[in-house]
């Protein structure tokens, strides 16, 4: 099992380890299935695999005034397990620590050109190639423009405030009575 990348994400009281493997595509989270463990909820799913969609850049980004000259054999999410740990909080705090840490670790990937060493992610020409090369960027700058354009490398900060003494609550106090 190598390790092609790690993030770490928060959002309340929820954190999550996201590690990225070579694999088939599983989503794993703390040894259950992604449907598994958010309940088959939709919108949480899809909330916790919007960053996998910056990696399968759509053939209408091509631009075809650049002619690749290397073979293309790209990183798709079919070739990539995503283990997570994750604790503390409730579902949707954990489904967003998650998709920040996922987000995290898709940007501390290794794109390089194909070598001999197994270590590195294989990443020749792609479509995000020809795009990073008209704009002057590397792989991994276009795709951290792309993870942080879409809004997944922005952590939400906002926790829940803490009681105060005198009141019931954050902010709740006993009802006044005139007389």
């Amino acid at each position: 099992m190598e390790i092609l990348a790690r993030g770490v994400g928060r959002r309340k009281e929820a954190v999550a380890q996201v590690q990225i493997i070579k694999g088939t595509g599983l989503f794993i989270i703390n040894q259950l299935s992604a449907q598994q463990y958010l309940h088959n909820n939709t919108c949480l799913l899809l909330t916790i695999k919007n960053p996998l969609s910056v990696l399968n850049v759509s053939s209408s980004e091509i631009i075809t005034d650049i002619t690749p000259t290397v073979e293309i054999n790209s990183l798709h999410v079919d070739n990539i397990d995503t283990i997570v740990k994750v604790k503390g909080g409730g579902l949707v705090g954990q489904a967003e620590a998650i998709k920040l840490g996922l987000a995290r670790a898709i940007c501390s990937l290794s794109f390089q050109k194909k070598t001999d060493t197994v270590s590195t992610v294989d990443l020749t020409v792609t479509t995000s190639n020809l795009l990073s090369q008209k704009e002057g960027l590397t792989n991994s700058d276009y795709i951290r423009k792309q993870l942080k354009d879409k809004g997944y490398l922005t952590q939400d900060s906002r926790v829940k405030e803490r009681r105060k003494y005198g009141l019931k609550k954050a902010r709740k106090a006993t009802q006044y009575n005139k007389r």
